[in-house]
Formats: structure tokens, sequence, C-alpha cells
């Protein structure tokens, strides 16, 4: 186990920054400062989303649960969820970055300790940092900074060259020189000459970047008064342009020169999910020489694992370092909490932009409940203070319901995974020597653990037919005979116009809704039929035989199963019911702790037999009974304690493989309008991951889908089981179970969202036409001459075009 320790710097905050009482108390309110000469000054609102490079700022975000950002602070109920996070430019000074540091932990005092704390740095923030800036159409980074005389305002316009990068939020960053040698073909850039904003897209770029950069060069046309012209370029169309507009590209980017461009950018997509499958935990101990940082385990990590009493430092390698602090941790290890954190990151040699963040006991954020493969806690309520958790079908479903009650409650179908109650048609297929065998319906239900199946599940909503395609996966069915399943599902999803949801099952991890197809008959047997593949001793094992025993577990028809386990008392446990099968009889053995609705089901499974089931209650067994089981024998009947219900952050991430590698990319706070038609994105709701399938996804991406999930799991440092379900949705073809997590959907947005070539001849159709104002040589009259609307040529002298002479305005009206 690995230990060290780290240096103590004590320090006195027993004042708050003035500039920090101007925080409303118990309001929601959103507030940005910048350290100029090492001092904190507010930024002000019109100002925010711009940040200087050679400055550090601090930003405090509190809102209520469903917001994040709010314009003006507003009252509300309940606890704000606070964020303080301290922004560090690539090229601000030591002290600037330490006084962020430290008025941050200032500020954290000032509030109570209850805001989570994040260290930020230029072109590396956090999601949630992104997001607050996401109406403004992004970040913005400038050169300079306090102590290079910039000032926030500056009225003087120069020529500037900026490159936008990512699809959610785009980050605008000013370069230092103007040449094709500082560009690529993979990202759009933006040449500002104030009266022509230049996009320049490259032919590597992706259409949300080029959609963003065409929104903030209109957001600068608009800061100026409508008075600058948008001229979008494709790389390789530059002839196109206007001889005058030509001209204007080439005083600052001759075309000459473009073979000095590079040809690719760097990653757009910066979280790495091999890195992050690393996790480990390590305790910090305040002692009188320092902080001793202790390793306590690596992953997968439980909340059990934090004691209250302690702090500790989580390490996810360069994904992040966190700190969290226990409620009876000392008051120096909470205010030194960052500062120790950062000086582990050094320890570790870590990059200097891996983000740093600071939870407290009970105010942990849901980034940080994901490192963890159980985070138990009460179920939040809704409506009539029925507790909604997601796959618990019983308690928010207790009467039949259709497809069109799921999709008008989109909310509720998200929460149970339940399109509707089951009762569409069913079409089942077994994989036999790699074909699709129908299966006779008297047999729908029946499962055999060693083969694969397949079901077609029709239902309609409004009069229109919607179907689900679901392949399960038996525990001991081969490679191949999964392989052909998943081939098969697309075989079907093909037949059917591509509308299918596609779904795959494992044994085990049986959504609700497949449960619910069954009506409370569903059974999984042992054995199945022998694969081309398998080896020639192998035998087919279809059927159980006579005798046979099932583990019955569910309580009501939404979500009851069995399967059979070996036919033994050792199988038995005090918390079930089972259903014992023999030649002559049927027995329903109930567990002293099941419950009256297990017994209930159990009779349900107990009806595969003509004959009337006999019921014995644990204790009351007789001995035939107990010689049909092999002779009487130990089993389980230690009292299962209820686990509390788990609720997980609901998460969405953009799958990309533009480097040749899959890259994921968090989108926080997510909408419908985050779902980029271009890619894959992958719905993380802990029970179930779904897979949205943009329609200009490349091939690759879409075939390698699955795959991707796969990994993506793998590479989850909460440890969780690869086997649940995995959802593929494409665009256009969502169910309720997906859309319910994004809040509004509007069905018609992709068909009512204007094409790139529409947005972009809206953009230029404002444009007035551009003409170079050649300065005339002495002696001479200019041979064209630049003409202005009124409008231009009314505002004061100041902001009058170049070559305007105010007195004699008229002459260019």
């Amino acid at each position: 186990m690995e230990s060290f320790s780290l240096q103590r710097k004590r320090s006195d905050m027993a004042t708050v920054d003035p500039a920090f009482k101007i925080i409303p108390k118990g309001q929601a309110c959103f507030f940005i400062w910048r350290i100029e000469n090492l001092q904190v000054v507010p930024v002000p609102r019109e100002s925010h989303g711009t940040f200087f490079k050679g400055d550090a700022y601090i930003v405090l975000s509190c809102h209520a649960t469903a917001t994040r950002v709010k314009a003006q602070a507003r009252d509300t109920k309940g606890a704000l969820d606070m964020h303080a996070h301290f922004w560090i430019g690539s090229e601000s000074t030591q002290d600037e970055q330490g006084v962020a540091a430290y008025k941050t932990v200032e500020l954290d005092d000032y509030l109570g300790g209850a805001p989570v704390q994040h260290r930020e740095t230029e072109g590396a923030e956090s999601s949630l940092f992104l997001n607050y800036f996401k109406k403004k159409g992004g970040l913005t980074y400038k050169n300079g900074g306090v102590a290079s005389g910039f000032n926030h305002v500056d009225m003087k316009m120069e020529p500037r060259l900026f490159q936008a990068k990512g699809k959610h939020v785009v980050r605008l960053t000013e370069l230092r020189t103007i040449d094709w040698s500082s560009m690529n073909q993979g990202d759009v850039f933006i040449l500002d000459l104030g009266s022509v904003i230049f996009c320049w897209n490259g032919k590597n770029s992706n259409r949300a970047e080029r959609l963003q950069a065409m929104q903030r060069a209109k957001q600068v046309r608009d800061d100026r008064g409508g008075n600058a012209n948008v001229i979008v370029i494709e790389d390789g169309e530059e002839s196109r342009l206007s001889a005058d507009e030509q001209q204007l590209f080439e005083s600052k980017l001759p075309l000459k020169d473009k073979r000095n461009i590079k040809l690719e950018s760097s990653d757009d997509a910066r979280s790495e999910r091999d890195a992050a499958a690393t996790i480990k935990l390590y305790r910090c101990a305040d002692e009188q020489d320092g902080l001793k940082v202790t390793e306590v385990k690596g992953g997968p990590l439980v909340k059990a694992d934090l004691d209250t009493k302690d702090s500790y430092i989580i390490d996810n390698g360069p994904n992040g370092i966190w700190a969290w602090i226990g409620k009876g941790a000392s008051n120096n290890e909470r205010k030194e909490a960052m500062r120790n954190a950062m000086g582990f990151l050094k320890k570790k040699n870590y990059p200097d932009q891996t983000a740093v963040t600071r939870v407290i006991d009970g105010g942990e954020s849901t980034e940080f409940k994901a490192l963890f493969s159980k985070w138990p806690e009460p179920a939040a309520t809704k409506g009539l203070g029925r507790t909604y958790t997601v796959g618990n079908v019983a308690k928010v479903v207790q009467t039949r319901f259709d497809a069109a009650t799921m999709h008008h409650n989109r909310g509720l179908a998200a929460e149970t995974q339940m399109v509707d109650d089951g009762t569409g048609k069913i079409e089942m297929w077994r994989v036999e020597s790699f074909e699709m065998k129908p299966v006779p319906k008297q047999s729908y239900g029946q499962f055999y653990g060693g083969d694969c199946y397949l079901i077609l599940y029709t239902y309609q909503v409004q009069n229109r037919d919607n179907y689900i395609v679901y392949y399960w996966l038996g525990h001991k069915s081969t490679a191949d005979e999964q392989g052909a399943a998943a081939r098969f599902a697309v075989e079907l999803d093909d037949k059917h116009g591509g509308t299918p949801v596609q779904v795959r099952v494992v044994q085990g991890k049986e959504p609700p809704h497949f449960m619910a197809m069954f009506g409370g008959r569903m059974v999984v047997f042992e054995g199945g039929h022998a694969s081309g593949f398998r080896n020639s001793g192998e035998k087919d094992t279809d059927g159980p035989g006579d005798t046979f025993l099932l583990h019955v577990r569910g309580t009501s028809k939404m979500n009851s199963k069995a399967v059979q386990v070996p036919c033994r008392a050792v199988s038995l446990n005090s918390n079930d019911v089972f259903v014992f099968f023999v030649k002559s009889a049927t027995y329903i053995w109930c567990g002293k702790g099941s419950t009256g609705d297990e017994r209930e089901m159990a009779k349900t499974v107990a009806s595969l037999r003509p004959c009337d089931p006999v019921t014995v209650f644990e204790g009351q067994e007789k001995p035939d009974l107990w010689q049909a089981l092999g002779g009487q024998a130990p089993y389980s009947n230690d009292k299962r304690l209820q686990e509390p219900d788990v609720v997980m952050p609901v998460r969405l991430f953009q799958l990309s493989n533009a480097t040749g590698r899959i890259q994921v990319e968090e989108v926080n706070e997510f909408t419908q309008e985050d779902l980029v038609p271009e890619d894959v994105m992958l719905l993380d709701s802990w029970d179930t991951i779904f897979l949205w399938i943009g329609e200009n996804s490349n091939k690759q991406e879409r075939d390698e889908a699955e795959q991707v999930a796969f990994g993506y799991l793998r590479t989850d440092p909460s440890g969780r089981d690869s086997s649940i379900p995995v959802v593929r949705i494409k665009q256009g073809n969502e169910p309720p179970t997906f859309t319910g997590f994004f809040g509004f959907w509007n069905h018609d947005y992709w068909t009512s969202t204007l094409s790139y070539d529409a947005v972009k001849a809206h953009t230029q159709a404002r444009n007035e036409p551009q003409r170079v104002v050649e300065k005339p040589v002495a002696g001479t009259v200019p041979t064209e001459v630049a003409k202005y609307p009124y409008e231009m040529l009314a505002k004061p002298a100041s902001q009058l075009p170049d070559g305007v002479n105010p007195e004699n305005r008229e002459d260019d009206a």
C-alpha cells in the first residue's frame, strides 16, 4: 500500500473578501470574479464566458437542482446546489493562481462549506463548467490579461483569428498569430476583421462545430449592432468568394501559403475511458508534521468505504482527483483539502490540467457518486409520495396500462423501463444450427440457458406499429450462437424498415418489459440445443425432464421469472419460493421469509403442469418431499436484509472515433438538442445502457456501437456488471423509455430543424455588398467608392466605417 506525507501550510481566513458580500443568501445566483492585481474583482455579466489566458478567475454557481444557471437571483425552496470553481489561464502567474485558490476556500468558508470546489484549467474544463456558458455560445479565450494591460472591454478593433472546437459547448480560442500554419483542416476558424467576419470550415470539421461557429459569428455581429458581414468559407472553395471578399481574406491569409496548414486537429474528446478504469482510495490523516496519505484499496468502490470521521482522496488518474471531507474530519483537513489534493496530483506526476474537485459528506455531486458501484440513498418521491426507482415496476404500476399511457407519461416509462404492459404481439425464435427456428406459441416464455433467442414485440401507438427486437443470450450459449443472434436481430430490424429498437438481453439481467411480455410465466431451464461448434461429446438437453426445481422471484406478472436450479435441498432459501415438479405431483415450497405476492406468482409458474399444486410451508415438509430432493440438507436460512433503493444519476456521453479510437465526452445537463446526428450517443441509466444512433454517424461507429458500450462498462470505475441490457435506438424512432430521461421531447425536432446549408444561407442573407475601400493616391480620384446604408452613416463619427469622412459622409450614402 502506498503512503506519503504532504507538507502543511496553515492560513488565517477569519475575514471574508468584500467582493463576496454581494452573494444573496438562500438564493440562486451566478457570479464570476477575476484576480486583478491580486484582488478579487467582479466581472460584468455581459463579459461572462470570456476569459483572458493571462488571468485567473473564480466562478460561483448556486442553483436549484433542476437548473444550474439563472440570469437573475431568485428565491428557492430547499437546499441549493453550490459549486465554486477557480479557473487558471495558461499564461496566468503563480501569484494569481494562488490567490484564486486561496480566495475560493475563503468563499467556501463564507458559504458554510457547502459548495463543491473545482479546479479548472484553460482548455480542460469540466462539462459542468462548460455548461454554464452553453447559452452564451460557449467559452472565448483571449490573449493577454490584467498584467498585460488588457481589459474586459477593448474598444480598439484589431484583426483576430480564433479556433472553434467542441460539439456541445464550443471553445473559441484566440490564436497568437494569423497564418495558415496555426490552422488545421479538422476544426473551424473565425477570422474577425471588424467589418467582416470569416468562418472558415476545415474539410474534416464536423457539422456541429460549423453551426456553433456560425452562431458565435452572428453573436459578434449582433454585438456590433449588425454592422458586420458574416461570410462562410468551405475548405477548398475559397475561389468562390467575390473578388473583394477574397482580397480581404487574403490580406491576412494568403492562399499561396495554405500549404502550411495542418491536416488534423488534436482530439476533441478529452475523456479517455481506459485510464478511467483505474481508481484508488486514499485516507488522509492530519498529523503534526503534515498530512499523511495512505492507500486504502483499489476499485470498485462503495459508499461504505468512506468513514465519516475521516477525509479521503479518490484517485481516478488523469480523469480527475477528488477530495472527500467527512463530517467528522478536522477543520484543517477541510480547509486544506484542495491544496492537499493538488499536492497529491504533483506527487503522482499527473498532467497539470488534471481536474481536482472537493466534495463534502452529504453534498456529493452526481459525477462523484458515479465513481462508486454502490451509493444507496433514499429514492426521490413524486406525486402522492410514491417512490420512483429505475426498474422497480411493482412500486409504480398496479393496474394494466397501454402504450398510449406510457407514451404520454414518458417520465414513468423511463423510470419503469416499460413501453406498455407487455400485452402486445409476440413472435419468438430460437437460434438452431445458425438459423432462426420458430418457437411454438405454447412454449413462449420458456428459455434454455444453452441457447439464444430472438423476440419481435409489436405494439401500437395511435394506430401505428412500433417494434422492439430482443435478442436473449443464455449463459451457456456459445460465442458463435451469440454472434448469430446479434446478426439475426439486425436482419429483423432491416426487415421492418430500420425502425425497431434493438435490445441485447443477457440471462439473469432481463429488463422489466422483457419479463412482463410473458405474464409471470417466464422460465429459464438448464441445457439447450447443441450448436454446430460445440464439442462433439455434448448432447442436446432440450427439456427439463419429469423432475426439476424452479426458483421463483417476483411479486407480479410484470416482474416475475423462474430459474431452474439443481434438484437438491441445498438449493432452497428461506427467503424465497420454489416450485418442485415430480412426475406425479407439483409442490410449491414457501420459505418463511417469502411474501404472499411471491407465493401467488409461484402458482402461475406451477400452472405449467395441469395438476393442482400442493403448497408446503417451510418446516412442514413431509419425508417424501425430502426424499424426492435427494434427502434433507442444510440450506440458506439467513434473513435477507432489505437493500436500500439505489438512485444513480442518468448520464449522457458522446462517442466518436474521429481519432482512430473511440473517445468519450460527457454532456452535462443534457437535452434533446445534445443528441448529435453525426455521432453515436450513449445514455447510461445505470440499469440499462442506451445507444442512440445518429442518422449521419459513420458506418464504423454504427457497426461498433455495441462493442463501445461493452468497453464503456468494462472501463467504468464503479466496476458494474457488463451484462446489463444494451438498447440500440435509431434517430427518429425513440421509445418513451428513452425520451423520458430528456424532459421535454419534440418528435418533430430533427425534421423541423434547418439544414446546415439553410442556416448558412440565412446567416449570410443580412450581408451588405462588400467592397474594398482603396485609399486614394494624392492627385487622383478613386475608381471605386464603397457605399453604405443611411443607418450606418448616421452613427457617431467614432463608429463610422474606415475611409468615411465625417464631414462628407453624405458622399458615401
